[in-house]
C-alpha cells in the first residue's frame, strides 16, 4: 500500500479565496439539464505581493544596530564569546564533580601515551605532543560550547603536519631522518641548554637545529589554520562543511589511516628510511620498506609484535565490554610503563640499537611567535587543515549535543578550535581537533562539563613537570603500535562496505573513490578529489534524475509512481508526469526527452507526420478523385491522440531558473499546439514566482495551478466532458 500521505497537499499553502472542486455529476444528472458551467473551477493564481523597500533606511538601521554599544550588549558579547562564564557559575558541583573528575583522569591516562606516539606522527619530539594536549584541553575549556567533546591530538591532522614539516625541513637543508647517535645527542644538548633557558633568561640562544626548525613549521602552520578557523566563524561561514558529507569524511579518515600505517611501519621494524613525500608517498615508502628489509631491528620486531599481543586483545575487551566496565581498562599506559621498564633495565638501546624516545624535559619552554616567512610557504597547507579540524570538531560536538539534549553554537565552536590552534602555536604545539575516540571514553566514564576537560590537562601537566624524563628509555616501536592499534576503528570501516551500499550506492562510490585518492596519492589531493567527486555526484543525480508517470490510489486523492507501486489505476485521456529534481539549465533537455520518452508522444514528431501524410494523402487525393485539401485537413484532425490532458506534478520541482521557465512554456506551447492541454499542480510558492515573472500563462490562463494533482485531473475530465468528449469516447 503506498504512503498515506500526500505530498505537497491541498493544506501546502493559503490562498486569498478558498477554491471548491466538485467531483464529476453522474450522466443522469448532467441529462436532466443541470447548470454545470461553473463545476470544474481552477485555484487562483496568486500574484507575489509588491513591497517598497527603502534599501538605505534599512541599511543604516542596520548598521546602528551592529555598531551601538550598551552595557547589556558588551555584556551578551563576553558571554557568547566565553561561554565557560555562562555555564560554570550553574555549575552543579555535587552532581557533576564526581564524573568529570574520574573522565578527566581516564582521559588524561590514556592521552599522554597517544600524545607521545603522535607526535612521531607530526614530524615533532614527544614533549610537543604533550604540550599540545595540555594547552588544547585548557582552551576549549574557556571557549567551547560542548560539554563532552575531548579536543587534542588527532591522527589524521598529525599526518598532515607531518608531511609539510618534513617537506619544509628538507627545503631548509637537515636530513629527514637524522642518525639515531648524532641526533640524539645533539638533541638532548639542545633540549638541556633551551630548559635551562627557561630559567636562566641570561643564557646565549642556541643555533636552531633540525628539532628546534620541524617545531617552527609545525606551529607556523597550526598558528595559519587557526586563522583561518577563526575567519570562518567571524564571517559565519561553517557552510563549507556541508560539502563535506559523513561518507567523503569517512573515506578520507580511512586512506589517511593507510597512510599512517605505512609511516609507522618502519618503526616497528626498526627501520632507519627517510619519510617519502609527495604523490604516490604510500607505495614509495612500502617500496623503500622492502628495499631495506634485511636491515629489520629484530629486537623493536619482537618487540612490536608482544605490544600488539596485549594491546588488540585487550581493546578489543574494553569495547567488547564497554557497558559493563566502569572505566576502561588503560592498557596504553601498562604497556608504555612496562615497555620502558624493560628497555631501560635491559638496555636495549646499548645492546641491540633500539632506537628510543630519548630526552624529555621537564617544564615549559618560552614562548615564540610563529616563523611569519614561512607563511607564504605553508599557507595552502592549512587550508585543508583548517577545514578538515573544524569539520570534524562541529560534527561531533552536534552530534553529542543531540545525543544528551542540549545546543552548540557551530560558529562558536570554530572560534573555539581556531583559538585553541593560534594561542597554543606560540608554546611549540601543533594542530588540534575532536577526536571520537577520546570524546568516547569522555562520555562513557561520567562527562558530565568541560571541568573534566582541566582534570585531564592537570594529569598531563605532572607529566610534564615530574614524569616526562622518565620515559628515556621507550621504543620508538612501541609508539608505532600504540599509533596503528588506533587505527582500528577507521579501518574496520571495510566492514560496513556492503551495509553502505545496500544504503546508498552513489554514498559508497564517493567513500571508496575518497579512500583510494587519500591512501594513494596524498591526503590533501584526496579530499580535493573527494569534494570534487561528491558534487558531480549531486549534479549528476539532478541531470538524470527520476520522472516517473503517475497513477491513481483508488479510494483517495494520491497519486504515486507507476513502476513503484501496484494496483494503481489511470485516467483515460490523461498523462500525469512527475521530475523529481529543480528544473535548471543542466537537466532541461533531460526534462523534455523523458517526459515525451515516458509519454510516447513528442509534438515536434506528431507535428512533423501530420504534415508528412498532409502531403501524402494530399497527392493521393488530387490524383485518384481530385479532392480538396480541406477534406485531407478534416481526417487528419479527427485522427485521435493517446491522451487530451498532461498533468505535471511539481511538487519535487524547488526551483526554476531561466531556462526551465521557458522550457515549460515550450512544453505547453508545443502540446497546445497538437490539442494536448498542459496543467501544473502542487507547485510551491518559490515556482509559482518564477512561472509569474517568467509570464508563463497568458492572462486568460492566469488561474490554469492546482493544489494537488487531484483536483488538476478532475478539472481536466470536467473540462473534457463540458466540451462533449467522455470517458471512452476516444475524443480528444
Amino acid at each position: 500500500m503506498p504512503r498515506r500521505w500526500e505530498r505537497g497537499g491541498r493544506g501546502a499553502f493559503r490562498m486569498a479565496a478558498e477554491v471548491e472542486l466538485n467531483h464529476v455529476q453522474s450522466t443522469s444528472e448532467m441529462a436532466e439539464g443541470e447548470d454545470d458551467e461553473h463545476i470544474f473551477q481552477p485555484m487562483m493564481f496568486l500574484e507575489p505581493q509588491q513591497t517598497s523597500i527603502d534599501m538605505k533606511a534599512l541599511l543604516v538601521k542596520k548598521v546602528k544596530k551592529t555598531c551601538s554599544c550598551t552595557p547589556a550588549k558588551v555584556k551578551d558579547l563576553i558571554f557568547s564569546f566565553l561561554p565557560v562564564l555562562q555555564w560554570l557559575p550553574k555549575y552543579k558541583l555535587r552532581e557533576y564533580i564526581l564524573g568529570d573528575i574520574m573522565s578527566g583522569v581516564i582521559v588524561g591516562i590514556l592521552l599522554v601515551p597517544q600524545s607521545i606516539a603522535y607526535s612521531l606522527l607530526a614530524g615533532q619530539e614527544p614533549i610537543y605532543g604533550l604540550y599540545t594536549s595540555f594547552f588544547a584541553s585548557i582552551i576549549y575549556f574557556l571557549f567551547g560550547t560542548s560539554r563532552h567533546i575531548s579536543v587534542g591530538i588527532f591522527g589524521v591532522l598529525c599526518l598532515m603536519v607531518g608531511q609539510v614539516v618534513d617537506r619544509e625541513v628538507q627545503r631548509a637543508g637537515y636530513d629527514i631522518e637524522p642518525s639515531v647517535h648524532s641526533g640524539l645527542q645533539r638533541d638532548m644538548v639542545s633540549y638541556v641548554n633551551i630548559t635551562t633557558l627557561a630559567v636562566n633568561q641570561t643564557s646565549q640562544p642556541l643555533l636552531c637545529d633540525r628539532s628546534c626548525y620541524a617545531i617552527t613549521v609545525g606551529a607556523t602552520v597550526t598558528f595559519i589554520a587557526g586563522v583561518y578557523q577563526v575567519a570562518m566563524g567571524f564571517f559565519q561561514v561553517g557552510f563549507v562543511s556541508v560539502y563535506l558529507s559523513d561518507s567523503l569524511l569517512g573515506g578520507f579518515v580511512t586512506g589517511a589511516s593507510f597512510t599512517i600505517l605505512t609511516s609507522q611501519a618502519k618503526y616497528l621494524l626498526g627501520l632507519d628510511i627517510p619519510r617519502s613525500n609527495g604523490i604516490g608517498s604510500l607505495i614509495t615508502t612500502w617500496i623503500n620498506i622492502f628495499k631495506n628489509i634485511h636491515k629489520t631491528n629484530i629486537c623493536d620486531l619482537i618487540t612490536s609484535f608482544l605490544c600488539l599481543l596485549v594491546l588488540v586483545p585487550t581493546k578489543e575487551l574494553n569495547e567488547h565490554f564497554k557497558s559493563r566496565l566502569k572505566a576502561p581498562i588503560p592498557i596504553e599506559l601498562v604497556v608504555v610503563v612496562a615497555a620502558t621498564l624493560a628497555s631501560h633495565f635491559g638496555k636495549l638501546k646499548e645492546n641491540y640499537g633500539s632506537s628510543v624516545a630519548g630526552h624529555i624535559p621537564t617544564g615549559f619552554l618560552p614562548p615564540q611567535p610563529p616563523k611569519w616567512d614561512l607563511i607564504p610557504s605553508v599557507a595552502m597547507d592549512a587550508v585543508a587543515i583548517a577545514i578538515i579540524g573544524f569539520a570534524i570538531t562541529v560534527s561531533l560536538s552536534e552530534m553529542f549535543a543531540k545525543k544528551h539534549g542540549y545546543t552548540v553554537k557551530a560558529n562558536q565552536e570554530m572560534y573555539a578550535i581556531g583559538f585553541c590552534n593560534i594561542i597554543p602555536s606560540f608554546f611549540h604545539c601543533f594542530t588540534t581537533s575532536a577526536a571520537l575516540a577520546k570524546t568516547l571514553v569522555k562520555e562513557s566514564t561520567g562527562c558530565r562539563t568541560q571541568i573534566s576537560g582541566v582534570v585531564t590537562a592537570l594529569v598531563i601537566l605532572l607529566v610534564l613537570l615530574l614524569i616526562a624524563p622518565l620515559f628515556y628509555s621507550l621504543q620508538k616501536c612501541v609508539l608505532g603500535v600504540i599509533t596503528i592499534v588506533n587505527l582500528r576503528g577507521a579501518l574496520r570501516k571495510f566492514r560496513d562496505l556492503p551495509k553502505m551500499w545496500h544504503l546508498s550506492k552513489v554514498d559508497t562510490v564517493i567513500w571508496l573513490v575518497t579512500m583510494a585518492a587519500s591512501a594513494l596519492l596524498s591526503t590533501e589531493i584526496g579530499l580535493l578529489i573527494g569534494v570534487c567527486f561528491s558534487m558531480l555526484c549531486v549534479i549528476v543525480r539532478t541531470q538524470r534524475p527520476e520522472a516517473p508517470l503517475l497513477g491513481w490510489v483508488v479510494e483517495t486523492e494520491m497519486y504515486e509512481s507507476l513502476s513503484a507501486y501496484k494496483n494503481l489505476k489511470t485516467k483515460p485521456g490523461i498523462v500525469v508526469f512527475r521530475f523529481e529534481a529543480p528544473l535548471y539549465y543542466i537537466n532541461k533537455e533531460c526534462f523534455k526527452s523523458t517526459l515525451y520518452k515516458r509519454t510516447g508522444v513528442n509534438p515536434a514528431w506528431v507535428k512533423a507526420a501530420k504534415k508528412k501524410a498532409a502531403k501524402r494523402m494530399l497527392k493521393k487525393k488530387m490524383v485518384n478523385s481530385g479532392g480538396s485539401q480541406a477534406d485531407v485537413a478534416v481526417q487528419l484532425v479527427t485522427e485521435p491522440l493517446v491522451f487530451h490532458t498532461l498533468v505535471i506534478d511539481c511538487c519535487a520541482i524547488q526551483f526554476l531558473d531561466t531556462a526551465g521557465i521557458h522550457t515549460l512554456k515550450e512544453i505547453c506551447k508545443d502540446y497546445g499546439e497538437i490539442g494536448i492541454q498542459v496543467l501544473l499542480a502542487q507547485c510551491n510558492a518559490s515556482v509559482r514566482s518564477s512561472l509569474h515573472r517568467g509570464e508563463y500563462f497568458k492572462k486568460e490562463e492566469q488561474n490554469l495551478l492546482f493544489h494537488s494533482v487531484h483536483q488538476a485531473v478532475d478539472f481536466a475530465l470536467g473540462a473534457h466532458k463540458q466540451n462533449g468528449c467522455w470517458e471512452g469516447n476516444n475524443c480528444v
